[in-house]
Order: C-alpha cells, then sequence, then structure tokens
C-alpha cells in the first residue's frame, strides 16, 4: 500500500511538475493565463489510496501586464471577457491582442483565425446583432465635393478703416482689405481649389467681405456687422457661395458665420474646417479604445468599418483549451454572452497595445521548488518502504 500511496504522489507531483513547467514556458506569451494543478485525496473503502490531480485551473482574474507597442491592430483587454475569432465556422475564444492584415483584408490573429465584430452597411452605419468577420474593403475612397464651410474668426476691432470708394478692392492690392485668409475646397472630381476670404473694415463694427476661389469670384461682396459686444448681428443665416470649376460638377458652398467675432485682439482664425475630399486608396487599418474599426486612407480620411464584439462567460474556466493561446466553448462553460467593450460585464480596451502573460514568474519559481521537495519526498517514501519490505524478506 505504501508503496502505490508514494507512486500516486510522484505522478501527481510530476503533473504538477508539468503544469508549473508550462507556466514559466508562457511567462512571455501574449494573452496566456497561468494554470494551477490542484489535487485531491484518494480513499479506497475507507483507507487511504494517496493523492490525485483531481483539476487544472487557469487563473482568470488576474490581467497580464498592458504592454504598449504602438502598433495599430494592437489590442489589450483590461477586465472580463474574451475576443471572438472564428476559422472555417469554428468559433474560438482569446485574450492575445496582437492582430494582423491578411491579403484579404480580414483582421486575424497570429494563427489566422479572423477576429469577429459588428461590420458596417453601404451607409456607414454599424449592423449590431450581426456578428462576422471583421474585414476592410479594399477599395478606394472616392472624391467628395466640398459644400460647406465653417469657420471662426476674430476680426481686429481698431483695425483700420478702408473707404471702398477711394481704395476699390483688388485681390492684387493689399492696401485695400485688412485681412485674408484661405480654405482648401475640392470639387467632384477631388480637384483641389483654393478659397479666400477677403475682409475690408468700411466703419465702426461694419465689415465688407470679398470671396474669391481659384482668383475668381464666388459670390457678391457681403456687408458683416457687430454688436457693440463683439458678436456677429448680420448676416443671421449662412452665406452662399458659387463656384463652376473645369470639367466637374458645379461647387455651392455654403458658410457658416455664426460664431464670428469682433473685439480688440488680433486677427485670429479659431475654426476653419471645409469638407470635401480628393480621392484616396486604402493606406492601413486602426482600431479605437471602444473597438471602433477605422479604414485609413491616403488623403487622410478615416472611414468607420466595423466594430469589435467581445464574449464573457458565466464559467471561464468550464472553456476547453485549444493551440495559440484560444479556448472553445464547452458545456461547463455555458454560452457565451456577447457584447460591444466597457458594456455590461465585458471589459475595457486598450489600442496599440496588448495584453501579456499573467504569470508571476517569482511565485512559479517557488512552487518549482515546493514540487521538487515533495517529490523527493514521495521518493522518500517509496524508498523506506522497500527497505522495509526488503527487511521482511531478509527476515525468512
Amino acid at each position: 500500500m505504501s508503496l502505490s500511496i508514494g507512486l500516486s504522489g510522484l505522478r501527481a507531483t510530476n503533473e504538477s511538475l508539468g503544469v508549473i513547467s508550462h507556466n514559466i514556458a508562457n511567462v512571455s506569451t501574449a494573452g496566456f493565463k497561468s494554470a494551477r494543478a490542484e489535487f485531491a485525496a484518494v480513499y479506497g473503502g475507507g483507507q487511504a489510496g494517496g493523492v490525485e490531480v483531481n483539476n487544472v485551473s487557469q487563473d482568470f482574474d488576474r490581467d497580464g501586464d498592458v504592454v504598449n507597442t504602438g502598433r495599430a491592430l494592437d489590442l489589450a483587454i483590461s477586465g472580463n471577457g474574451f475576443f471572438m475569432t472564428s476559422l472555417n465556422g469554428q468559433a474560438s475564444y482569446t485574450r492575445a491582442g496582437t492582430f494582423n492584415r491578411d491579403a484579404d483584408n480580414y483582421i486575424v490573429s497570429g494563427s489566422g483565425q479572423r477576429l469577429q465584430g459588428y461590420m458596417t452597411n453601404a451607409a456607414g452605419q454599424l449592423q449590431q446583432g450581426v456578428v462576422d468577420d471583421l474585414q476592410v474593403d479594399a477599395a478606394g475612397l472616392p472624391a467628395k465635393a466640398s459644400t460647406s464651410l465653417d469657420f471662426t474668426a476674430n476680426l481686429k476691432a481698431d483695425a483700420e478703416t478702408i473707404d471702398p470708394l477711394v481704395t476699390p478692392f483688388d485681390p492684387a492690392d493689399a492696401s485695400s482689405y485688412n485681412f485674408s485668409q484661405s480654405s482648401e475646397l475640392y470639387d467632384s472630381l477631388g480637384t483641389r481649389h483654393v478659397m479666400t476670404q477677403y475682409f475690408v473694415k468700411t466703419g465702426a463694427n461694419s465689415w465688407e467681405v470679398n470671396y474669391r476661389i481659384d482668383g475668381n469670384a464666388a459670390g457678391a461682396a457681403q456687408a458683416m456687422t457687430f454688436n457693440t459686444d463683439g458678436t456677429l448681428a448680420a448676416p443671421a443665416g449662412n452665406i452662399a457661395l458659387a463656384y463652376a470649376p473645369a470639367g466637374a460638377e458645379p461647387m455651392a458652398i455654403t458658410l457658416n458665420p455664426a460664431k464670428m467675432t469682433q473685439y480688440a485682439a488680433d486677427f485670429s482664425v479659431s475654426r476653419n474646417q471645409p469638407d470635401g475630399y480628393t480621392a484616396g486608396e486604402l493606406a492601413g487599418v486602426r482600431f479605437e479604445s471602444n473597438g471602433d474599426m477605422y479604414a485609413v486612407f491616403t488623403n487622410g480620411q478615416d472611414q468607420l468599418k466595423g466594430k469589435v464584439v467581445m464574449a464573457n462567460f458565466a464559467n471561464p474556466n468550464g472553456l476547453r483549451q485549444g493551440n495559440d493561446t484560444s479556448w472553445q466553448q464547452s458545456f461547463a462553460s455555458g454560452a457565451p454572452t456577447i457584447g460591444e467593450p466597457g458594456t455590461g460585464t465585458l471589459g475595457s480596451l486598450t489600442a496599440g497595445a496588448y495584453e501579456g502573460s499573467n504569470v508571476e514568474l517569482t511565485g512559479e519559481l517557488v512552487n518549482l521548488m515546493t514540487a521538487q521537495r515533495n517529490y523527493q519526498a514521495n521518493s522518500k517514501t517509496i524508498s523506506a518502504a522497500d527497505k522495509m519490505t526488503q527487511v521482511l524478506f531478509n527476515s525468512f
């Protein structure tokens, strides 16, 4: 009996050593969760029968360190939850957030598993509730004609007054206007055009604004007046500008001057934001910390293409362990609860980083020494039982 008990101790300790060794080997593996061997006493008919490894559980409660990389496709989970991935219809779950873009522009893990999430429709709206492989269309972004210009500036209240009758406005004559500011606009073909506003102070709290696109008049001169507190009095609404570029659709620009002011401070522009852009090609993909996936184009624009979803389980330790730091659903784990990052019990995401292993190396080395002593002790029980058996044999 003592021999079999000691042998069970050796087997259990050897299995524990395997778990500890696996932890140490994966101390630098992204998304790895440390495990421990849980022992249970064995009895047969009320008699002690030794020990066995009853379960190997993983520590999903402790997060690994967040390793900042700056890579656009790296994501780190802080808190509960897993990334959902799929390959050939087989779903798996992982904490390793080191993703890449494959030849077909799918977002994939290092083993080729496709990251799951919500995709957008043709109108750019997220299709929430429909989980699919995250993919970015490789098509370029067509040009968009400029249709509006948000413009906010302060006109210097004590600027010199210019009489248009004495000094008629002339874009080539800097003495015929007080200030000017240019904005970039794009036509339907994506061709760049420069619109310049020329501000002429015609009297106390009174200004005249002239508009030129590529040097051509874009509309009649606009009178602009201010209240005595420096706020805009007129015009009360938007200003409509028009331009007909060669070979492209006519441009109709709506300029919003509502937030313009007139104070004694220097002339300054706080907002000069036109819409529209030239055509661009796909340059890359990036994630935001809320899980949004954007396609980045060479024209400086980006477009929402999808959103990462996460899954959580009532019993993560019931998941079936797979290769490449992934897990599969099992009866013991229960069905996954799926949602957006940061909602419900799901953790938050950090973009440009990944979650490292949660193995505590110092603790594992201590466990290694403990297991070694346990193995030696069980060897001693076998050795002692063997000597006692030899004594018994020698007595005959």
